[in-house]
């Protein structure tokens, strides 16, 4: 995590004293199922609520730090530190429990943090993105496939998609976060040997997370894989909105632009420059967070019941990839939020071959009055690579060709060029889009 890419709220789930809190609460729940079942004296999860319970201040942090410079074994350190607050009764603390079901858990609940702060994040885009569609529902812009001018859609229609794309994101997210948070307490290699599986359910319980039906010494891998590719579909999706708001910027196109501030300054040497710096940044992160999928997937496979060559690995990626998708949606809905619109640029841009796009409507028109679609296609390619090499007008060459002056009347050609018809389904595919 660096400070130019991370948001004040995410980076505080990843921080020490959140993560020792967590700590504290997994320890203290499990002695107090541990007290209702008779193993430990009763009063002793109240000491250790009593007198454990204090803030993880950077002087409690930092002696955290120091027994682990000795021991090499974090969770052996937290422990040591928090016997020396609660005494004697600490003897009772992580009774029956391994590293792992401290670790593991925490990062259950870690990761669960994080995630509703994504979701609160692909809200605001959403509303952001639906906002923008409505508001140019009906402004015409060129579709494009290859980089090509293609057939006519709208601006709300570009925008809706992208909606569609965040709300499938959003399940997704929905889903990842019912995936990972899992709860482990059952002891050295999973088996609840020395701690009774009633004890996991009440962490569980207490910590918003379900039991892991069966672990090994850790929970399994595959839902934290699951978890981080879900985080990189997201990551796509933003880059998808990203790279089509960097097209648009191109100056010879220019249908839309990122806003640029007063005082903004787009290049070192070439003042006249309005770079889309902001678009370009999240098409890097989105290649950051992806690269984090791939080492989650290969932590699946560990040795036997457990290893350790995953834990280095989601050290770095727990928190680096979800504050950096926390930071990417916040950044994409601002960006959304004061995107300039040229509407006039879009239409003189669709204008721009003469009703070229218009070409599939004559070319079923003739086919629809009898000619073979080869001859078709024939006839109007010969007309549309013209206006490709001429810059003429493609409805007055088709008029003018006899070929198809025998299908079809000057005024038929006419209709073929009604810009509305394109549009004609636009309120059924927001209706699909945003309806309930």
């Amino acid at each position: 995590m660096i400070p130019r890419y991370t948001r004040s709220a995410m980076a505080a789930i990843w921080e020490s004293a959140n993560r020792f809190r967590i700590w504290f609460e997994i320890e203290a729940h499990a002695c107090q199922a541990q007290e209702n079942l008779g193993i430990i004296p009763p009063g002793t999860t109240a000491t250790v609520w009593r007198k454990g319970n204090k803030s993880y201040t950077p002087e409690r942090i930092a002696r955290i730090d120091d027994i682990e410079a000795e021991v090499k074994h974090d969770v052996i350190a937290f422990l040591t530190e928090l016997a020396e607050h609660v005494g004697s009764e600490a003897r009772f603390i992580h009774q029956g429990m391994t590293s792992s079901d401290v670790l593991d858990t925490c990062f259950a609940v870690q990761l669960a943090q994080a995630t509703d702060l994504l979701l609160d994040d692909l809200d605001a885009l959403l509303a952001t993105l639906q906002q923008r569609a409505e508001e140019y529902k009906f402004t015409w812009i060129m579709a494009r496939s290859h980089g090509i001018h293609a057939e006519p859609t709208t601006f709300g229609v570009k925008l809706a998609s992208h909606y569609a794309e965040f709300a499938r994101c959003r399940r997704r997210m929905v889903a990842a976060r019912a995936e990972i948070t899992t709860c482990a307490i059952s002891g050295a290699v999973g088996t609840f040997a020395n701690i009774d599986p009633a004890v996991e359910a009440y962490v569980a319980e207490h910590l918003g997370l379900n039991p892991e039906p069966v672990s090994t010494q850790v929970i399994p891998r595959d839902r934290h894989a699951m978890y981080f590719a879900t985080l990189g579909v997201v990551a796509s999706a933003i880059e998808r909105l990203a790279v089509e708001i960097r097209h648009l910027q191109r100056t010879e196109v220019r249908e839309a632009e990122e806003f640029f501030s007063e005082g903004q300054k787009g290049s070192s040497a070439m003042p006249h420059k309005r770079n889309p710096i902001l678009t370009e940044n999240l098409t890097g992160q989105a290649r950051l967070i992806r690269s984090m999928v791939i080492p989650a997937m290969e932590n699946v496979a560990l040795w036997h019941e457990r290893d350790i060559s995953h834990s280095s690995v989601e050290r770095n990626i727990g928190p680096d990839a979800t504050v950096a998708l926390d930071f990417s949606l916040t950044r994409m809905t601002n960006i959304m939020d004061k995107l300039i619109v040229y509407p006039e640029r879009m239409l003189e841009n669709a204008d721009s071959l003469g009703g070229l796009h218009n070409s599939q409507r004559v070319l079923l028109a003739l086919t629809q009055a009898g000619m073979s679609r080869e001859d078709a296609y024939r006839a109007v390619q010969r007309n549309a690579m013209k206006v490709w090499q001429e810059r003429a007008n493609f409805s007055e060459l088709l008029k003018s060709d006899a070929e198809i002056a025998t299908c079809l009347t000057n005024n038929r050609i006419d209709e073929m060029f009604d810009p509305d018809y394109h549009a004609k389904h636009v309120d059924t595919i927001f209706d699909r889009v945003f309806g309930d």
